[in-house]
């Protein structure tokens, strides 16, 4: 049995997918690329209200590099309390450019201690979204979603699940239901680190 064990988590190490999430200018994707990363998310909205303006150099960047799947993320603006505005100015600014999903990123920054307002605002976002034409998602964290909306509210869990758990581990293995979510879709395992010189969070799909 721990022979098999062991040889199941060789397996599952061989087969994962590891990317990288970016919030600043990377001209190094290429670099990143070959140590072994294969998909890449790319800030596209900053938390104070406006389009990140590196959004769309980095999307070309990376795939320029060589990157299949390349993801956006939005970091919303909570105070500014217009949530279809904010996903109107990403899609407009990120139009005709290669990308795959929209990941609303939902981590304790400025949210209202209301949970019940918490959930319009991000039902409103990914309802605009969604009518824009877009493949959306939710980037958050167990204790994220249990504080901002509260931890059994599964109001959008018909979208991908993006969770943040910095265990080092590029596994599900450490995953506990929440949201309405059984089964999530990528996992941000360590945050806040360097490759080939550009700061990154790390990721991991199986």
């Amino acid at each position: 049995m721990r022979a098999f064990v062991v040889l199941a988590l060789c397996v599952s190490a061989v087969f994962a997918v590891k990317g990288v999430d970016v919030s600043q200018y990377t001209d190094v994707f290429s670099c990143i690329h070959n140590q072994g990363y294969e998909f890449a998310i790319i800030r596209g909205y900053l938390s104070y209200g406006q389009v990140d303006p590196n959004v769309v150099s980095n999307i070309r960047n990376a795939r320029s590099a060589g990157f299949q799947y390349v993801d956006v993320y939005l970091f919303p603006c909570v105070p500014c309390n217009n949530p279809s505005t904010q996903a109107q100015q990403l899609v407009n600014a990120i139009r005709g450019q290669n990308y795959g999903t929209i990941w609303v990123d939902i981590e304790n920054y400025r949210w209202s201690s209301n949970k019940d307002s918490n959930q319009r605002f991000i039902t409103e976002m990914v309802n605009e979204l969604k009518n824009l034409g877009q493949t959306v998602g939710i980037y958050t964290s167990y204790y994220n979603w249990e504080e901002i909306t509260g931890i059994s509210w599964s109001g959008v869990s018909d979208l991908a699940l993006w969770y943040a758990h910095y265990d080092y581990n590029p596994s599900f293995s450490d995953f506990q239901p929440f949201g309405g979510w059984s089964t999530p879709s990528i996992k941000q395992y360590q945050g806040t680190t360097t490759v080939c010189g550009a700061g990154v969070d790390l990721n991991y799909y199986p």
